[in-house]
């Protein structure tokens, strides 16, 4: 609102100085960001396959005869694998596919 009025070459620089150092808007202005819990360690992973995400991709076009992905996800070698199905296999074949 200050540069309506007023113009001087670093004026929003000294603008938002002053603001900042001004204790009474520093009470009332709302924060932007969530306040932060403790920090905790990331669990040490010990096996290969101990954690893995799993997924599928569903209702895509048909192409090959295959229309859906499962994507399998390891988090002990940060690596994605997609396996491309068709949806009229049961689980019996996606388990040997995997």
């Amino acid at each position: 609102m200050v540069t309506r009025i007023y113009y001087w070459p670093g004026v929003t620089k000294k603008v938002k100085q002053y603001v900042e150092g001004c204790n009474q808007y520093q009470k009332i202005k709302n924060r932007t960001e969530m306040l932060v819990g403790k920090l905790r360690l990331n669990v040490v992973l010990k096996k290969l396959w101990q954690y893995i995400s799993v997924d599928f991709i569903m209702k895509l076009l048909v192409s090959r005869g295959h229309d859906l992905i499962l994507v399998v996800y390891n988090r002990f070698l940060k690596m994605s694998y997609f396996y491309n199905d068709n949806r009229k296999n049961n689980s019996r074949n996606i388990n040997k596919t995997v």
